[in-house]
């Protein structure tokens, strides 16, 4: 089968593709026809050797992805020849490929109304949205979320789950293509964050009381202005990065805010029942719909990770084996 290995961290080129030998199921694992593979920016720090985690070389990138079950080992319960499911991390190996063996606890089934393309767009993004929403937030019905970076993947998951959760969602973006995505899949507010002054139109449509929550994917950027738009209690989950950031703690003080790191890594056995249980609902109930901005054939991974990481982003990058 065809697959991409990384000998080397580094740059988008080291990503290769080549041929390897066709994986067997053994007892307790399930092998997937891989229709389609999720591109998350983690996928491109990992590459890179500059995220903490790093796995043993060589090895095959992703964590998401979507297909069809293909065969089936001994002492596996609950999945048949030919069903479709999603795929989800963390934990090997990687959906870079054509196929697959995981675990009954990496595959989850995915409705007939949903995409390959939507299904490889699940993993990553709509667990950490869930998981900064409800585990480290604690977001309730009639609490308002200001999802800050509405229009990608993680961003528009935050805005379907927090809607559906009955809160008051506003979300950013710094495109009109952007900002309306976001609208239609449940932003009651949204806000260009490139013009002056935005913070302004949060502030009004919160009746000038802030807040409650902030889902952040550009922390090192806006975590000392989101700061000033919490209400009092709100919280600030920090989902993404790129750098140190300075800001004023007496911003935090006066509203008793608490800023929160998450990382989908640290989710627990339980924690993933749980939220992949409410993931499988929304699908189920068309409460949730992925995503995708692009799919690119798998011999274009690198070109895909240079995508992910530029500014604009608008649903999901997938590639297809």
């Amino acid at each position: 089968m065809r697959s991409i290995r990384v000998h080397e961290f580094g740059g988008p080129e080291v990503m290769k593709l080549e041929q390897v030998a066709d994986p067997t199921p053994a007892s307790g694992q399930i092998l997937v026809r891989i229709r389609a593979a999720g591109v998350n920016p983690v996928d491109a720090y990992i590459r890179s050797g500059t995220y903490p985690r790093k796995p043993q070389l060589s090895y095959t990138p992703g964590f998401d992805g979507a297909g069809e079950v293909a065969a089936v080992g001994p002492n596996v319960n609950g999945f048949s020849i030919g069903d479709r499911v999603y795929i989800a991390g963390p934990g090997g190996p990687g959906t870079y490929a054509e196929y697959g063996l995981y675990e009954s606890s990496q595959l989850f089934t995915l409705p007939a109304r949903i995409s390959f393309g939507q299904g490889a767009s699940l993993g990553v993004p709509y667990a950490t949205a869930y998981r900064s929403l409800f585990h480290r937030a604690a977001a309730r019905p009639a609490e308002s979320v200001l999802v800050h970076g509405a229009t990608g993947g993680v961003g528009i998951a935050a805005v379907q789950l927090a809607r559906a959760h009955g809160m008051f969602v506003i979300g950013t973006g710094g495109t009109d293509e952007g900002l309306k995505t976001a609208r239609a899949h449940g932003a009651q507010i949204v806000v260009n964050h490139r013009t002056p002054n935005y913070t302004d139109e949060i502030m009004k449509a919160t009746g000038g009381r802030g807040v409650d929550v902030i889902l952040e994917m550009a922390t090192h950027v806006n975590l000392g202005r989101d700061l000033t738009l919490l209400a009092r209690s709100g919280r600030v989950v920090v989902i993404g990065s790129r750098g140190p950031i300075e800001i004023n703690p007496r911003d935090a003080m006066g509203r008793d805010a608490a800023i929160l790191g998450m990382t989908l890594f640290n989710a627990t056995q339980k924690d993933l029942v749980e939220i992949h249980a409410a993931i499988v609902a929304g699908l189920s109930n068309g409460t949730l719909n992925p995503v995708v901005r692009r799919e690119m054939p798998l011999a274009d991974a690198a070109r895909a990770h240079e995508a992910v990481m530029e500014a604009g982003a608008l649903g999901k990058i997938v590639l297809t084996p």
